[in-house]
């Protein structure tokens, strides 16, 4: 793959984060406003954009190859989707609140990816991870 096509796809990927970001806001608002779980319209939604957006990740490094700062970004998305999911299924999916500290360890991993990311598509992400 085409090294502009790398950099467009972490671009697309980084809005996509972008756009799951602002519901993970939404959501950690309502979760520690007012001691209840946000709405599953928009947990959905949020889970829906940040798995697009790791699909378009992990497929930019089998393809072709991304800065290592993106691959880690990617690793480190992974295991806020992990994070993510044991919040859905082992919580949400079952009426139960939410528990404040794995609702902050699930945002730290997924800040902590989002801003590598964010290095990678500025240019300073190093250098590049085969797939």
């Amino acid at each position: 793959m085409l090294p502009d096509e790398t950099m467009r796809m972490l671009q697309v990927a980084a809005v996509l984060f972008t756009l799951a970001a602002l519901g993970g806001l939404a959501m950690a608002g309502v979760r520690f406003a007012g001691h209840r779980n946000p709405p599953a319209w928009i947990a959905m939604l949020h889970g829906l954009l940040a798995a697009a957006g790791v699909t378009l990740l992990a497929y930019a490094w089998y393809a072709g190859g991304i800065p290592a700062a993106a691959l880690l970004a990617l690793l480190l998305f992974l295991l806020a989707a992990a994070g993510g999911a044991v919040l859905s299924l082992a919580y949400k999916w079952k009426q139960r609140l939410l528990p404040a500290g794995l609702v902050i360890g699930h945002a730290v991993a997924a800040v902590a990816a989002y801003v590598l990311l964010l290095v990678a598509v500025l240019g300073n992400g190093g250098a590049i991870a085969g797939g």
